[in-house]
């Protein structure tokens, strides 16, 4: 089984920085149900390293990440899962996020290229973005016929507010550019195209000089204040997804996107 996932210990000041890479090496770094389980695996790994402050988690050189892979086997074969086997297998999406958003340490994403869908999730339940300014963000998922799950919404919109939140998932063709997410709060910094990394790794060096307990502390009490409710809103997620796939428009989307044509919704 291929590794997708790489983690790198021991970086920068005191070496409290960890690096964890994700790279499939074909340039567009879908999420595989393999690639999700690695990069959770990845996060829980940190839950007893006290001698880790601040993860940057980076994608490839040309792509954060595609979103999840509708190409994928494993992936395609949820078309013929009845309804709880499938609400089963949709857990891998909200578990990955859940695991990156109540780590401990501080995270930043370093996002070049394009982040498209899932990565767009696994991004916002990161504390901190810093983005290549060639690069841009999508969430394709309404014009698949889908919804936008993992727990995602609200995170976007303690980030963006709701008008911003429904434009951004709304219009499921606009693409986000680096500036526009910049100026509308969904990433903290803009670095020249292909220094993106290098940009997390200051932001890091620079969280990893404060004392790592006041700062642990701060992050769990603002997460658990902007939060709180959020579990409440959007525990239902997963089941509109569920309910969503079994759609005659999510067929159509799908079925669209990869016959690379325009889909003809029709509310059913």
């Amino acid at each position: 089984m291929a590794d997708f996932v790489t983690i790198e210990k021991g970086q920068g000041p005191e070496g409290r920085i960890a690096v964890v890479r994700f790279d499939r090496g074909d340039g567009i770094n879908a999420l595989s149900p393999e690639a999700l389980r690695q990069l959770t695996d990845a996060a829980r790994s940190f839950e007893d390293d006290a001698g880790t402050s601040v993860v940057v988690l980076t994608g490839g050189k040309d792509a954060f990440s595609a979103g999840f892979d509708l190409k994928d086997p494993e992936g395609r074969a949820r078309r013929d899962m009845d309804l709880g086997t499938l609400r089963r297998h949709l857990k891998l999406g909200p578990r990955l996020t859940h695991a990156w958003h109540e780590m401990e340490q501080i995270t930043i994403g370093a996002i070049e290229g394009f982040c498209v869908g899932g990565g767009v999730a696994l991004a916002v339940a990161l504390d901190f973005r810093v983005m290549g300014r060639d690069a841009h963000l999508r969430v394709p998922e309404i014009g698949l016929g889908m919804n936008m799950s993992w727990q995602s919404i609200p995170r976007m919109l303690h980030l963006i507010g709701p008008a911003r939140t429904k434009q951004a998932v709304i219009l499921a063709d606009q693409r986000i550019s680096a500036d526009k997410a910049y100026e509308w709060g969904l990433v903290e910094e803009v670095a020249d195209p292909g220094h993106a990394f290098d940009a997390a790794m200051a932001l890091a060096a620079k969280v990893a000089a404060q004392p790592p307990l006041s700062v642990a502390m701060t992050k769990l009490t603002v997460n658990r204040l902007a939060h709180a409710l959020d579990d409440l809103a959007s525990h239902m997620d997963l089941d509109q997804f569920a309910l969503a796939s079994f759609s005659e428009d999510h067929k159509e989307g799908v079925a669209a996107f990869l016959g690379r044509r325009k889909p003809r919704f029709k509310e059913r």
